[in-house]
């Protein structure tokens, strides 16, 4: 079997297979259906300083083979999170990567002082589409992202953290450096796009929102785009995701350029997703002769 360990930024990851924040909670669930120990990390669904509610209801649509959501948010709060959920996570021996929200600069700074030297890594929530302050807000021009991104690298001292990049923007290799230059430790990207589904007959928008984040394995083809354009637009590590279903498809994304990817979509339509698509990469690197999964990164040769 190869190896599959990755480190980022001086983390130890198992695999490179990380549950991406808001499809995952915080890993109780999945832990009824399988030792969650498996996977190589949990970045939390996104958690920010006071409880959120979320948005109204309905929240979640289908479209062709991607679904559109519009949760807002919703989570139990920062001290919730460590009270009731962080020695779960560690016990479970994943990489507890913290995702985090506000609706200010203020609140990005707070939450990540909290979170200071308690998680292995801080992924700074700055490209949510569907809360109307903060998140998307701080995500699309360079300077916030860098000025957001210096502020709460200066609260991390003990603690790496990446910055989780929108799809929505002019340029993915222009934001990807204002993050490098702002001090992050890594980049994620991509959340979802935004998009919208229509109830025809009603002449509505089937998200009580009206618009949601479109992910799926309908956006892979993009995703992987933008991963490779990142990638090779900063010097600091890259994890990729967007509609990542199977082992092949993680392994391109770390061809494209990523150190480790994270599935998101993919759990909902199979619980056991992530678990299979460990083993699916390592078949594939088996039957390729490629004994460390390091050596398929960044590989990838233009026409």
């Amino acid at each position: 079997m190869a190896n599959l360990n990755v480190n980022i930024c001086g983390v130890h990851f198992k695999n490179p297979v990380i549950a991406a924040s808001g499809t995952y909670g915080f890993g109780r669930e999945f832990n009824e259906v399988y030792d969650i120990s498996v996977i190589g990390g949990v970045s939390t669904k996104g958690t920010t300083l006071e409880a959120r509610l979320g948005n109204p209801v309905p929240r979640i649509a289908e479209g062709s083979s991607v679904i559109l959501n519009a949760v807002g948010l919703q989570n139990p709060g920062v001290e919730h999170f460590i009270k009731d959920d962080l020695e779960f996570l560690k016990d479970k021996g994943v990489v507890v990567i913290a995702n985090v929200a506000g609706s200010t600069l203020e609140d990005y700074k707070l939450i990540c002082r909290r979170l200071n030297g308690l998680v292995d890594m801080v992924e700074l929530n700055i490209s949510c589409p569907n809360v109307h302050a903060g998140g998307m807000a701080l995500g699309i021009r360079p300077q916030n992202i860098k000025e957001v991104t210096q502020l709460t690298k200066a609260e991390l001292t003990k603690t790496p953290l990446i910055v989780k990049l929108s799809p929505n923007v002019e340029s993915i290799p222009v934001n990807a450096k204002a993050a490098e230059e702002g001090g992050a430790d890594c980049i994620s990207l991509v959340n979802t796009f935004t998009g919208m589904v229509i109830d025809l007959e009603r002449r509505k928008p089937v998200i009580a929102n009206n618009t949601g984040g479109v992910s799926g394995a309908g956006i892979k083809p993009i995703a992987l785009r933008m991963v490779y354009e990142a990638a090779h637009a900063v010097k600091i590590p890259v994890i990729g995701m967007g509609g990542i279903a199977t082992g092949r498809d993680a392994l391109e994304f770390m061809c494209a350029g990523a150190r480790a990817v994270q599935v998101g979509t993919a759990n909902f339509t199979d619980a056991l997703a992530m678990p299979r698509i460990i083993k699916e990469m390592n078949s594939w690197l088996d039957s390729h002769g490629i004994s460390d999964v390091n050596d398929i990164v960044d590989t990838l040769k233009l026409n």
